[in-house]
């Protein structure tokens, strides 16, 4: 009858079910590193099994979404048409752009009633 290798191996360590063969390298600051293991310590963990479990419960946000894109595109126009209306306030003087103000209103105005009509949808 034949050993297998398994039966050799009597004493020792038994195998890990999870062998953790791959790494990734992160550069930090001193400041980021004390923190770090400040936190690991506080946890009785040490910092790559901390910075292990801080990767698996972390929420990504992303910076910004497609919709706060958008917002801040018609913020930058909204400032962009404040400034020209200003500009031509200077300019031309107030009664001129209460007039042009007044004017832009109702065509945004008919435009609305334009999409909201019962007529566009049929």
């Amino acid at each position: 009858m034949e050993e297998t290798t398994e039966d050799k191996r009597k004493g020792g360590r038994p195998r890990k079910k999870v062998r953790r063969s791959n790494d990734i390298r992160v550069r930090l600051t001193d400041m980021e590193r004390f923190l770090i293991e400040e936190k690991a310590k506080e946890a009785g963990m040490r910092p790559s099994a901390w910075f292990r479990q801080a990767a698996k419960r972390a929420k990504i946000v992303s910076r910004l979404t497609p919709d706060d894109l958008r917002i801040l595109r018609m913020l930058a126009g909204a400032a962009n048409n404040l400034n020209q209306i200003t500009h031509m306030a200077h300019r031309e003087g107030l009664l001129a752009v209460q007039k042009r103000c007044r004017e832009i209103l109702s065509e945004i105005d008919e435009t609305l009633k334009y999409l909201n009509s019962d007529d566009r949808k049929s």
